[in-house]
Parts: structure tokens; sequence; C-alpha cells
């Protein structure tokens, strides 16, 4: 997976959609780069930069309760497929995003941004909505990127951006197994429990880092942004 701020290996293969949701925008620039050779998915609000932009998602998606009517009319006349979902509704319109998606493309590895920011009820829902899906899923945009290690899984990541933080984040009730290295507080067959998660605010040291769990699912959240300049 290639990022502007890094490259997190290994590769699946699989092709990569570009979820744009409705929380915070990313950075344009950081978008465009991001969004270039890859299909874009787009849910409720997140018309709003994609019109912004110029750039033609294959569908959007959603209850339409925040995108103004002005862009889901854009997207009609760009001839976008336009999904409307009710208001009230048992799955969240990420939720439903990923779901079609999958229905859609088939096998894909999943790029959420414009998940950050907003409620924290939201981006609670998002995060451990994306760490129980089987399909590997990243949230990201020029500010923080999250993504998921499964038991038995390692993985390498390149900086071109070095990190101001880095967070260890349990998503089941035990991650056993645990090692990180060329961080700060290195760690070598930990465990981390979701119940006490003090394994936060760790500093990377080098170029890249390799991070790998025995058991569990373990987020790893990278900030690239003082929270002050949220």
């Amino acid at each position: 997976m290639k990022l502007p701020q890094c490259e997190i290996f290994p590769s699946t293969g699989a092709q990569e959609i570009l979820f744009v949701t409705g929380g915070r925008a990313p950075d344009v620039n950081w978008l465009a780069e991001v969004a270039d050779g890859r299909k874009i998915f787009c849910v409720d609000h997140g018309i709003e930069i994609c019109r912004k932009l110029e750039l033609v998602p294959e569908i959007l998606i959603g209850d339409f309760d925040s995108a103004k009517n002005s862009s889901v009319e854009w997207a009609r006349q760009k001839k976008i497929p336009v999904e409307r979902h009710p208001v009230d509704k048992d799955l969240t319109d990420t939720q439903l995003a990923l779901n079609r998606a999958e229905e859609i493309f088939g096998e894909h590895v999943a790029i959420l941004t414009g998940c950050f920011g907003g409620r924290v009820d939201h981006l609670y829902s998002t995060i451990f909505t994306c760490a129980a899906h089987e399909r590997k899923i990243f949230l990201a945009d020029e500010r923080e990127i999250i993504f998921f290690v499964t038991g038995g899984e390692s993985f390498d990541v390149t900086f071109h951006q070095k990190p101001l933080a880095l967070s260890l984040l349990p998503m089941t009730e035990i991650c056993s197994g645990v090692t990180i290295k060329n961080v700060r507080w290195e760690l070598a067959g930990a465990t981390l429990t979701q119940n006490f998660p003090n394994a936060v605010s760790n500093r990377v040291i080098d170029e890249k880092i390799s991070v790998s769990v025995e058991s569990g699912k373990l987020a790893v959240y990278l900030c690239f942004t003082e929270a002050a300049n949220f």
C-alpha cells in the first residue's frame, strides 16, 4: 500500500479502492495523489470534495443528510450511479458502502479517507467496522493513518515522512505476541489488552519499522500532525 507519507508491506496484489467518506476532508493535494490510478467509491458528504477536484467516482452512496443537493445532482449529470438510502436505517453510510463495494468490485483493498474528525461515535463505529472486516482496510489522510494487523501477520512500514507518534490499539480483547522494532520503546512478544491500552505515543526512530502479532487484531495508529493543529 503506497501512500504519500509511507509505504506499507506486504502488498496483497488486489485492486485498491479509494472510499471518500463524509468526515474531515483530506488535503486536496494529498487526495489528488492518492486518487491517481485508483477507483473511487464516494460516500455521502464525500461528494463535495470529489466535485471540487473533479474526481469522478464509480458510485455515490448514502442517505445524503449532509451532502448538498447540487453536488448529488452534479454526480447524476456525470452519469455516476447514485444509491440513496433512508436516513432511518440500521447501518451507517460507511458500513453500507463497504458491503456494497464487495458486491461491485469483488476482492479488493480499501482505503478510507474523510473518516477522521467530527463525532467520536462515528469514528468509533468506523474503526471497529473496519477492524472486523476480513479484507484489508486502511484509514488515511495527510494527518493520520490506521491499519490493522491480524494474528500471524507481519508488516513493514517505510516512511517518506516520519510520524510524530505511533500507537498500538488492541481491537480484540487480547493481542498476544506483539513485536515492534525501530521505535523508542520496542516490544518483543508482548501482550496488549483492550481494557488497558497503554502502548500509545511511541516514537519512530528509523525510516522503517516492523510490527507483528501472534494472535488477536491490532490497530497501528500513525499521527503526522500535532493535535493542536487539527
